[in-house]
């Protein structure tokens, strides 16, 4: 699934190529949009901007109209000079903007709509995420107030991933995340003091807005997908098991994470 840093490394390449244009053309191949009238709906508006919220990226128009997407397991944004060659095949494509010399493609959805602002602010999967982990603006004491009104009982590896108490971090950085920090993913939110909570979500904000903006490159990656190899900062060998009600896979290194 798609991380916070990868949606605002992609709101911030669609801001740069469709900020304040007019596309000439709007495109949406996937025919469960054939019915949906998007080019004659957008015809003629200004794009007033992307942004990212979490997990969540948002492209707006003129008039108070947002296209909303979120790129799961499957999805992508991509960015091309006219005439590139499109790193996904043209036909996984569900939308094509074309404004001067770019074109802002998205593959393989699968959540994408065309919402209107006063319905996208009350929609209750922005509308009731946690502080956004990406950018300046990172709330800590808002993500320590509902971390704390989560179970007790919780590990947390698992409450890191759920987006009403932080919005961004992914399974990726929540394992690396840990990992910097000393933390055991294991351990009970109710165990922890403010101090390893913070720690390990300003490990997260730090290095999330970095790659925001350089892109993946500058992604650690210590011991994520490293099951059965031998940690690098202790020797101890990294282990990975299902966690939470999704059961997604944890990354961690027994030996110096407590």
């Amino acid at each position: 699934m798609s991380e916070g840093d990868t949606v605002h490394h992609a709101a911030r390449r669609i801001d740069a190529a469709l900020a304040g244009r007019v596309p000439e053309q709007i495109l949406t191949p996937q025919p469960r949009h054939a019915l949906d009238r998007w080019p004659e709906r957008l015809a003629g508006r200004a794009v007033r901007g992307a942004e990212a919220r979490g997990k969540h990226l948002l492209v707006r128009f003129a008039g108070d109209l947002t296209l909303h997407s979120h790129l799961r397991m499957t999805g992508a944004w991509g960015v091309y000079e006219r005439g590139r060659r499109w790193q996904r095949a043209p036909r996984r494509a569900w939308l094509v903007v074309r404004a001067g010399e770019c074109e802002v493609v998205q593959f393989d959805g699968p959540v994408l709509e065309l919402v209107g602002d006063p319905r996208l602010r009350s929609d209750r999967r922005i509308a009731g995420l946690g502080p956004d982990v990406v950018g300046e603006r990172f709330d800590a004491a808002l993500f320590l107030a509902r971390l704390r009104a989560t179970a007790p009982a919780r590990p947390i590896g698992d409450a890191l991933l759920d987006q009403r108490i932080v919005a961004g971090i992914g399974n990726v950085w929540k394992a690396e995340s840990c990992f910097a920090v000393g933390l055991d993913p294991w351990r009970p939110v109710g165990e922890l003091s403010d101090e390893e909570a913070l720690a390990v979500v300003e490990f997260a904000h730090r290095h999330m807005t970095r790659a925001a903006r350089a892109g993946r490159i500058a992604r650690p990656r210590e011991v994520y997908k490293r099951a059965g190899q031998r940690c690098l900062r202790c020797g101890t060998t990294i282990r990975a098991c299902g966690q939470g009600e999704n059961n997604r896979i944890t990354f961690w290194c027994p030996g110096c994470q407590r």
